[in-house]
């Protein structure tokens, strides 16, 4: 037996009274966007959200998902490393939703990340060295910008429009700069929504040979796309297109689970890469993903989601049409692009105040310049009490 002594200790000076730590800064740059989407200070809808709400998500899939694994398993996976290329449950899984698609890739050809920015991130780790000239799209995918520009590459802007990256500017810029790499979204392209055509995908890949880069596409949000559209490592076999993916947009951001398919020749090094840097991926996780895959699970849920986002979407048009928005692009998937009529960056400060998160059109180019445009989440815009403080902000 022991006896502790429970006298209260001594008294010390109070410390210095700090004021509470208000909500984080507006987006001023991709960074501090994804610190808001982590920590809101908010419970209300954040239009500028990059993913799905989470009363969409099914918690009940993941579980099932996990007691099935750990049950076959035993619980042994949670005490091992997983395979350096990832698990080839998984790799087998992914090879033939692939096909589905029209990609044919065999398991041995996939790479699994801890989601699918670190899937780029091997990529570029393994492809490019500080200095080269990397193709991107603008608008394009913020954290890509950053992610990049952080690794010492210098970004060539190619305009993206309504039909897709404006192929003259492409051109001209690979004749004249010699990239190694051109990094595009096909599919529902991040911020504004649209979808390469066969003829422009073909004609992107016929540069992409006649100049010698390589395409990477991130196929992020290919799970809220139709099957039919084309992907380009589809049409060019995983010759000379990669092919990254991930399910944090669909499933859970929290499984961070992605992938890159690409030729064989560079598997190899990208597996190296991926070593050094995380040495492997979550074995428990990735085998969840593929009993989800396999026994059908991720498919049902997949259009529980399509039906419940074409709904969100059509109100939340309508909102932003009624409160003087203009879709600069067809609006389609999860994201709209919209021109608000003002300076996108002083409203996402304005709103910020009240507790709203935007995504100011400054975020979506390589070079910070004033927007009026700004990306909305439809499954988080087609609320009226935002378009109300939206009008206020405004000044309407």
């Amino acid at each position: 037996f022991f006896v502790r002594d429970r006298r209260a200790p001594e008294p010390r000076p109070a410390p210095a009274r700090v004021a509470p730590a208000g909500p984080p800064l507006p987006p001023v740059d991709a960074t501090a966007l994804i610190r808001g989407m982590f920590h809101s200070g908010t419970d209300q809808p954040a239009p500028g959200l990059g993913t799905l709400p989470l009363d969409w998500l099914d918690p009940a899939l993941l579980s099932t998902a996990l007691r099935r694994v750990l049950g076959q398993n035993e619980g042994a996976l949670a005490l091992q490393y997983g395979q350096p290329a990832g698990d080839m449950r998984l790799r087998q899984a992914l090879a033939l939703r692939l096909g589905g698609l029209g990609l044919q890739a065999s398991a041995e050809q996939i790479v699994t990340a801890t989601g699918a920015t670190h899937a780029l991130d091997i990529v570029s780790r393994a492809l490019l060295a500080p200095g080269d000239a990397v193709l991107v799209d603008e608008p394009g995918w913020a954290v890509e910008f950053a992610r990049l520009s952080q690794l010492g590459m210098r970004l060539l802007p190619v305009p993206r429009g309504a039909d897709g990256p404006d192929l003259a500017v492409l051109e001209t810029l690979a004749r004249e700069h010699r990239p190694r790499l051109y990094v595009t979204i096909s599919v529902l392209h991040n911020p504004t929504g649209n979808s390469l055509t066969p003829a422009g995908a073909y004609q992107l890949l016929r540069l992409a040979e006649q100049h010698d880069f390589r395409v990477v596409e991130d196929d992020t949000y290919g799970e809220l796309a139709p099957a039919h559209l084309p992907r380009l490592a589809a049409l060019d076999g995983l010759q000379r297109t990669l092919y990254v993916s991930g399910f944090s947009k669909i499933l859970t951001p929290g499984w961070r689970v992605g992938y890159v398919a690409a030729p064989p020749s560079l598997i190899e090094r990208l597996i190296d890469v991926k070593l050094l840097s995380t040495l492997t991926t979550p074995a428990i996780l990735e085998q969840a993903l593929a009993y989800c895959l396999e026994q059908g699970s991720l498919r049902r849920h997949v259009e529980r989601v399509h039906a419940r986002l074409d709904g969100a979407r059509q109100r939340a048009v309508q909102l932003a049409l009624d409160h003087g928005c203009r879709f600069v692009t067809p609006p389609q998937g999860l994201f709209g692009w919209v021109d608000t009529g003002v300076d996108t960056e002083v409203l996402a400060q304005r709103l910020h105040d009240q507790g709203w998160l935007l995504a100011p059109g400054h975020l979506f180019h390589a070079r910070r310049r004033p927007s009026t445009l700004m990306r909305i989440n439809f499954a988080t815009s087609q609320h009226a009490r935002f378009w109300q403080a939206f009008d206020r902000a405004c000044g309407r």
